[in-house]
This record gives C-alpha cells, structure tokens and sequence, in this order.
C-alpha cells in the first residue's frame, strides 16, 4: 500500500486510524476474519479472499488470510478485488480496511504487525535471491527490485525518506549498517507504527510528522533523499514543491522513482501520470547534473554540485 500525502488528496491526516489499537474500533468499517464459506445469498460481493455485505450504512468484510499470508501482498489483493471493481472506494476507505484485515488475523496488534512485516521483509530478499521465479505480479515483487535498486545507489551517510507508508525501504537501510535514515510521512499512525515496529527489530528509527513540502530539518541535513514512488500521488504543483524540498534538504544526492502507467492507479490514489519526457523536464529545472533511466518504472538520479 502507497501512502503518498494524503494532503494533495483533499483528505485530513489520518490520525483517527491507529495501527496499534486494539482491532474492532473503527467507527466506519468492521473486518473480521471467518473459517466458514460466505454465504452469497446476502453478500454484496464475494472474491476469492474476501465476502462483502452491508448492514445499514456499514460494510462488513470478511476474510479468510492466515498468519502465514500477512504480508503487504494484501495491498494489491484489495486493490484488484474490492477497489479496481468498484465495491469499495476512496483512500481513507482502503487504509482503513488494510489496517483493520492485519489487526483481525492476529488478536495481539503488534505481534500482527511484527508479522507482517517479517513476512514482507523475508519475501522480499526471497525475490531478491530469485528474481527469474518471482511472482508474476504481487505488490512486494514489484516493489522488490525497486528497493534493491535504490538501496545500492544511495551513498553511505545520511537519508531520508519521503512519503515512507510502511517504512520498508527505511528498514532496509537500517538494517545494511551503513546509512542513519529518517522516515518521514504525514500519517502519525504509520510513523509510530513504524519507530515502534523497528526498536522490536533492534533498530533506533529517526521518523517524522510531516508534509513533504515542508520537513522540519535544516539546508542540507541529509546526503540523499529518496522518494518512491511517491510524486504520482501528487498534483504537478505540489510534485515541484516536493522535488525543490528533496534539493533543499539534500547535500549530494536526490533519488526519485515513479511508475509509468497510461492511467492514474485511482485504487492507490495516484492522480498523474509519468512518462520519461516528464522526468527529463523536472531534472533539467534543478540546474543540477542528473539521469533518467528505466527499470521497472522511470527514475531521476539528481546529483548536487559542490
């Protein structure tokens, strides 16, 4: 699942939905996971992990996902049999439930989600191990070169991170021993989720509050800032804001990966598009050295002058 900023997206911060509180609490959608078969007579709708039925003005959704299956592949599960048909919608909608089928699977929340993050951690070096039998098409392995990608080219130093979500790709850092990274997002719930997640995985993460407009550090506080994909969920304006942001806040290095897509992915809220022209547009605006190349998607390599 893509955070991206919700601000862009006329949605307020999410502060409401808290990934550590006890599961069942949401006041507008109520998950639950069911052994038994979903009875189609009175279901909206009924995928192959998911039976949807209404009571008054709620949704309830019912899913059949095991400890085993937690692991950040439910984004695109949702997305391709709740969201992309039209069943369920909206951004708010979609993290809420996201948050809600994880909570559900496991009863205590943070050994949930110390689950689901070990699942997807371990299954992305399983695609790194063994790219030529990956998955066809799962959101980890489509993430997974990204991450390795980016992870060799960021110098040893300082990053940070804009638009982190979950925070994999900190974590990943964190873990390599040769990088001090801050995440940073403008949902609180992700954030604290995220610090709290990594001090049970041994790691001290630096994370932050904030808009990526606007990040609270001084010129040049960090070697590399990375986003990924992270501009197609923004509006052009506010893309160019975020990229003078990244110069600002970077000493030698700004990495930027997007998706091409020939429509906006609507079900994770991405509102543009991208094609390689459009990035060689943005690196030539910095004034600084910089590369467009392809690999799973289009990336801006802008290095800072001295």
């Amino acid at each position: 699942m893509t955070a991206g900023e919700r601000a862009a997206l006329h949605i307020d911060p999410l502060d409401h939905i808290d990934p550590l509180a006890p599961h069942g609490r949401d006041p507008l959608v109520t998950v639950g996971r069911h052994e038994s078969t979903c009875d189609a007579r009175v279901a909206v709708t009924r995928t192959p992990h998911f039976c949807l039925h209404r009571r008054d003005h709620r949704m309830e959704v019912a899913h059949w996902f095991r400890p085993e299956q937690l692991d950040n592949n439910l984004a695109g599960v949702l997305a391709d049999e709740l969201f992309a048909p039209g069943w369920l919608s909206g951004v708010e909608v979609f993290e809420r439930v996201f948050t809600e089928v994880v909570q559900s699977v496991i009863d205590d929340p943070l050994r949930a989600w110390t689950t689901f993050y070990d699942n997807t951690l371990a299954r992305i070096r399983e695609c790194w191990a063994s790219p030529a039998e990956r998955a066809p098409h799962s959101s980890i392995a489509d993430f997974a070169p990204l991450y390795r990608r980016v992870l060799g080219m960021a110098p040893p130093g300082r990053v940070l991170d804009l638009g982190s979500c979950f925070g994999f790709l900190p974590l990943l850092f964190a873990e390599r021993g040769e990088h001090t990274v801050i995440a940073s997002d403008l949902a609180p719930g992700s954030m604290r989720l995220l610090k709290t997640v990594a001090s049970t995985r041994g790691h001290h993460m630096h994370t932050l509050v904030c808009d990526a407009t606007q990040v609270p550090l001084p010129d040049g506080a960090v070697d590399t800032v990375t986003a990924m994909h992270l501009l197609e969920h923004l509006e052009p304006a506010r893309g160019d804001a975020v990229l003078a942001e990244a110069l600002r806040l970077a000493r030698r290095r700004v990495i930027i990966a997007v998706p091409y897509e020939d429509e906006p992915n609507a079900a994770f809220g991405h509102v543009r598009t991208f094609a390689e022209a459009d990035l060689h547009h943005l690196g030539a605006t910095t004034g600084h050295p910089y590369e467009v190349t392809h690999h799973h998607g289009g990336w801006l390599d802008i290095r800072k002058t001295p």
